[in-house]
């Protein structure tokens, strides 16, 4: 099979939101009168972000998956993507499920696959993604104000829990490893939480690399600090509460592990109200985790009011 034979069998669709379809040396991407685009890309390679042993058809959720996270923390509905993908040979079966997980999600988020690449090479997976937000709309990394709460979607964790045990650093019971594998492998872009939060967060970013160091990028970006409740972050993890008693493993988990695409938001305080029912219209739980503070710098709390003394690492790529 042909490259373009290989495009044409398993990528090639009507597309909606770009008048051309696929084929011609660029798309055209049409956002509404008033908006912004939205763009972002995401790489996936075998070995580093994803198991070679992994379903094709969660690998091609995932991977549009991480892309849309990124639009959900800006706020910005989906529209279109693009795909370049490197194949070490043509595998029709795997092609077929990862196709099929891709476009699952893109249906469900009503973007389209615009264009892309491929070529042969080590399993590689490329998306950039694109959106569209009301001009001056977007939720942004450096809104924070001193006094604001810090919120976090759904749980945090359960992805890092899962690699531990692919890894041999951790036994759980079986059915905590395959509800926190499900995390991982098939992550929830909080979308209709991004869109619910504009007009109401002050800042956002996605958890990708583990909400210690991605929170950190907000507060620079804002030029605050934070104050976090150990009990609120603990309680985060969900699926893996049976499978590790232990708060400080918890909070490890919580804190540095990454993978989790959800959502790390402020918002004032006198937007609760707001905030939860964001969470509740868009079917996304919603936990207050802190406040914004004027002093830089990420501090842990714990019941008592003490600052732990340790630190937290998130994933670096090149560290």
């Amino acid at each position: 099979m042909g490259e373009f034979d290989l495009i044409a069998r398993y990528f090639h669709r009507p597309a909606v939101r770009n008048p051309l379809g696929v084929g011609d040396d660029c798309a055209l991407v049409e956002p509404g009168p008033g908006m912004q685009l939205a763009i972002s890309t995401d790489m996936l390679v075998e070995g580093r972000h994803f198991l070679s042993t992994v379903d094709p058809v969660l690998l091609g959720h995932k991977s549009l998956a991480v892309n849309l996270s990124d639009l959900a923390a800006c706020g910005a509905r989906p529209l279109a993507c693009t795909l370049s993908l490197a194949l070490p040979h043509v595998d029709e079966a795997w092609l077929e499920g990862f196709a099929r997980g891709l476009f699952a999600l893109a249906d469900a988020h009503g973007c389209d696959l615009v264009g892309g690449d491929t070529t042969r090479g080590p399993l590689c997976i490329s998306i950039t993604v694109f959106g569209e937000v009301p001009r001056g709309g977007a939720l942004l990394r450096s809104g924070a104000c001193a006094g604001d709460d810090v919120w976090a979607s759904g749980h945090l964790g359960d992805a890092r829990l899962a690699l531990e045990v692919f890894r041999g650093r951790a036994t759980v019971p079986a059915g905590v490893f395959a509800a926190a594998r499900s995390r991982m492998e098939q992550p929830t872009p909080r979308v209709a939480l991004g869109l619910a939060l504009r007009g109401v967060a002050t800042a956002a970013i996605d958890v990708s690399d583990g909400l210690a160091g991605d929170l950190a990028h907000l507060l620079r970006r804002s030029g605050v600090g934070a104050r976090l409740d150990v009990t609120a972050a603990v309680n985060l993890l969900q699926v893996g509460v049976d499978g590790v008693p232990d708060a400080a493993q918890r909070l490890d988990l919580v804190v540095s592990g990454g993978d989790d695409y959800e959502l790390v938001f402020t918002a004032p305080a006198a937007a609760r109200a707001q905030v939860e029912a964001a969470g509740r219209a868009s079917a996304t739980p919603v936990t207050r985790i802190g406040t914004i503070e004027a002093e830089p710098g990420l501090r842990f709390v714990d019941a008592e009011g003490r600052v732990l003394q340790r630190e937290f690492v998130s994933f670096d790529h090149f560290a």
